[in-house]
């Protein structure tokens, strides 16, 4: 993909549905008895694999452009394994899922998918008397059905949302309390979702999320909002291009996930909110931004760490980005967990900023990067969505041709994104 610099970004959008919420309906609506219908689900190859997992497992799927009609309530046994493709939502989620039920079951995933830590989701569901196994500790997930849950109480040592839902899911069909402490807030759309659905889950005690097992979900129906994750790649270019104007509709709110936003207006970004509304139990409204390149406050502090990382963990990359317009650039600390995504998200960014000319520093846990006058270059993605986008924004903001190499694995998240951005793009 060639991307060539841009002089301003303008227009309106509305965007794919949040990627992380088309999960967890889909998930719920194939465990609820009835017909769900989600409008607006996301079109990413990553919520096509739960999709496809869930039909190998009985439920009934139609797909009629972007709405999706799942009618379940029982499970049946897989003929093949089912492949979650490069989703780590997916297949961390399904594991919680199918714990308790009475099914076996075999988890697969790509060689990115394959390569990423199980242990993590593994052992809690062990520690609940779930049978299932791996090879050291990562995919194939090998889930022997059968085995009796016993709800308990489980301390997560880093925060995950991927990780306490599995829980929370496998909780639904344990014996008992499930509760889930977790060290950092993080997203709470299986919360949120679990409510919808009609599940009693107490969340009442900060930091602590409790769920009954035994409890049956009954469909509904609803729309996804707007990806906020994406919105972060299309804010951050429109905020780096003097004069842009970009409205952004019907974008999911949820205060466990726009914490993009904080930081955006804390580097002096002029956002603003308007129309805003509830949706399946997640605020929405619209998000518009404009340009005001060089203008960026210089009066904060530009390190981002500790708990605030744990809500923008996705956008880290597309931040990297922003730092090298900000007076005193930026710098991410406690982000380990950057290094065990989709790629090595800390060494793919850097290698692309510094191939575009970039003043950096990488960290065993984060990077800096100093504001710098980018120029076109020939970049990797290293098969990241994330990665990908973040460096089409680079390549608009940059002097020259900007060519990146694997740029095809957007569609893991956002097939259409190229297209969507030069939608907006005036060169």
């Amino acid at each position: 993909m060639l991307i060539r610099p841009a002089k301003t970004i303008s227009g309106k959008l509305v965007l794919p549905g949040d990627k992380s919420i088309s999960h967890r309906a889909a998930m719920l609506a194939a465990m609820a008895v009835g017909e769900s219908r989600i409008e607006n689900f996301a079109s990413s190859a990553d919520c096509s694999s739960t999709l496809e997992c869930l039909q190998k497992l009985g439920a009934v799927v139609r797909r009629n452009g972007s709405g999706v009609t799942i009618t379940g309530g029982v499970f049946t046994q897989p003929a093949e394994p089912l492949d979650c493709g490069n989703s780590g939502t997916t297949i961390r989620l399904m594991a919680g899922v199918l714990a308790g039920r009475q099914i076996e079951a075999t988890l697969i995933g790509d060689e990115s998918l394959s390569s990423r830590p199980m242990k993590r989701v593994i052992e809690p569901l062990a520690a609940m008397g779930a049978g299932i196994s791996s090879t050291d500790g990562k995919a194939p997930l090998h889930i022997t059905g059968g085995m009796p849950l016993t709800g308990m109480t489980h301390r997560l040592n880093i925060a995950s949302a991927q990780i306490k839902s599995a829980i929370l899911l496998a909780g639904l069909g344990a014996r008992g309390l499930t509760t889930v402490i977790e060290p950092v807030a993080t997203r709470d759309h299986t919360e949120r979702m679990l409510r919808w659905f009609g599940a009693e889950i107490d969340t009442s005690r900060p930091g602590e999320i409790s769920i009954k097992g035994g409890q049956k979900l009954s469909a509904r129906s609803f729309t996804v909002p707007g990806d906020i994750s994406s919105a972060a790649f299309f804010l951050v270019a429109a905020a780096c291009l003097d004069g842009s104007a970009l409205k952004i509709a019907n974008v999911g709110l949820n205060p466990t996930r726009s914490g993009i936003l904080d930081v955006l207006e804390r580097f002096g970004v002029e956002l603003t909110i308007s129309d805003e509304s509830s949706e399946c139990g997640e605020p929405v409204g619209d998000i518009t931004v404009r340009g005001v390149a060089g203008n960026f406050s210089g009066e904060v502090s530009n390190l981002l760490s500790g708990g605030v990382i744990a809500n923008i963990i996705d956008e880290i990359p597309i931040l990297a980005i922003l730092g090298t317009t900000l007076s005193g650039g930026i710098e991410i600390r406690d982000a380990a967990e950057l290094r065990v995504k989709e790629s090595d998200r800390i060494a793919a960014i850097i290698d692309g900023l510094r191939r575009m000319g970039a003043e950096t520093e990488e960290f065993p846990d984060g990077f800096r990067v100093a504001r710098s006058r980018l120029r076109g270059a020939v970049v990797e993605s290293y098969g990241d969505h994330r990665i990908a986008m973040a460096l089409a924004v680079a390549g608009l903001i940059a002097d020259g041709e900007t060519e990146i190499r694997g740029a095809e694995c957007v569609d893991v998240s956002f097939p259409g994104f190229f297209e969507t951005l030069n939608s907006v793009v005036i060169s």
